[in-house]
């Protein structure tokens, strides 16, 4: 691996750069808490060689969400459950808003 291939990395949202540490320090949360969002299956940190998580960025703005509904007082199951729909609710407009655009680019037909 090149050094620009490393710099590359950096812009890489899914990049695992984020030991366990720090990423509970950048949260302002525990290890605890990473730990649970992963056992209630809303992120899945990659590991290291030497077994340790690592997180990317996308997963701690992921985590932060988490966070966020915790601290409203959604118990920590219920708060990922709410992440997941909320995701796959975006998703399901993304795919509609394409379907839209598809079906207005089309040709009507006249008869």
């Amino acid at each position: 691996m090149t050094a620009d291939d490393s710099f590359g990395r950096l812009d890489d949202d899914d990049y695992p750069a984020y030991t366990m540490g720090r990423a509970a320090e950048m949260l302002g949360t525990t290890q605890g808490f990473l730990r649970a969002v992963g056992e209630a299956r809303l992120i899945t940190p990659l590991r290291s060689e030497g077994g340790h998580r690592r997180y990317s960025r996308y997963q701690l703005r992921i985590a932060a969400r988490a966070r966020e509904l915790v601290d409203q007082g959604t118990p920590i199951e219920a708060a990922c459950r709410i992440i997941i729909l909320e995701d796959q609710l975006e998703e399901a407009q993304r795919i509609n808003a394409e379907y839209r655009a598809a079906e207005s680019d089309r040709p009507t037909a006249s008869g």
